[in-house]
C-alpha cells in the first residue's frame, strides 16, 4: 500500500556538491515513512533521484539511488543503497528449521584439523550430543554439539572464521 501523508511537504536539506546524499538524510526519509505508513518514496533534488521501498515490517528498506544524467555518479553510499537492478524478495523461513548458534566469541573449525573432514555437512543426520564443529577461543579448543536433533540443512559460516556470541552457524531441519 502506498499512502499519502496528510501533512505539508518536509524540505530536505540540499545534496552535497557532488550530488551525493548523506545517510542521515535517508534515514530521516525512512522514519517519515514509517511515520506516515508509506511504502513507497521517490525524490528527485538537486540532480540526484532516490527511490525507497519499504517491504513488510521486520524487512529492511531497499534504497535505489541513480544520478541524473548530466550529475558524475555519487561515490557507493552505505549498505542501505542497492544497484537499480537488485529486488528485494521476502523468503518463507521453514518452520522446522532450528538454528546451531556460536555459545561464545572465536574463530570457527568445521573439523579437528585442517586434514580431517569436517564434523558435520548438509545432509548429515544429527543427535543432540553430536559435536557440530570446533570454537577456538583464547587458544583453547571448544567442541561445540549440536543440542538439537534433525539433519543438517546449511553451514552458515566459512571455515577458519571469526564468530560472535549467538551468531547462527548452522541449519537444522528437526524431525
Amino acid at each position: 500500500m502506498v499512502g499519502r501523508a496528510s501533512r505539508s511537504p518536509v524540505r530536505m536539506p540540499p545534496c552535497d556538491k557532488k550530488g551525493a546524499m548523506e545517510l542521515d538524510q535517508i534515514k530521516a526519509i525512512v522514519e517519515l515513512m514509517k511515520e506516515n505508513d508509506l511504502s513507497e518514496f521517490s525524490m528527485e533534488n538537486d540532480g540526484l533521484k532516490i527511490r525507497i521501498k519499504r517491504g513488510p515490517e521486520g524487512l529492511q528498506p531497499a534504497v535505489t539511488i541513480a544520478p541524473v544524467a548530466s550529475v558524475p555518479a555519487a561515490p557507493a553510499a552505505p549498505a542501505l543503497v542497492k544497484p537499480a537492478d537488485t529486488v528485494v524478495v521476502p523468503v518463507a523461513v521453514p518452520t522446522d528449521i532450528k538454528y546451531i548458534t556460536s555459545p561464545m566469541v572465536g574463530t570457527f573449525y568445521r573439523s579437528p584439523t585442517p586434514e580431517a573432514p569436517p564434523y558435520s555437512e548438509p545432509g548429515k543426520n544429527i543427535e543432540e550430543e553430536t559435536v557440530v564443529c570446533i570454537i577456538e577461543a583464547m587458544k583453547v579448543m571448544n567442541e561445540i554439539k549440536a543440542e538439537v536433533k534433525g539433519v543438517i540443512v546449511e553451514c552458515l559460516v566459512e571455515n577458519a572464521k571469526p564468530v560472535e556470541f549467538g551468531q547462527k552457524l548452522y541449519a537444522v531441519r528437526t524431525k
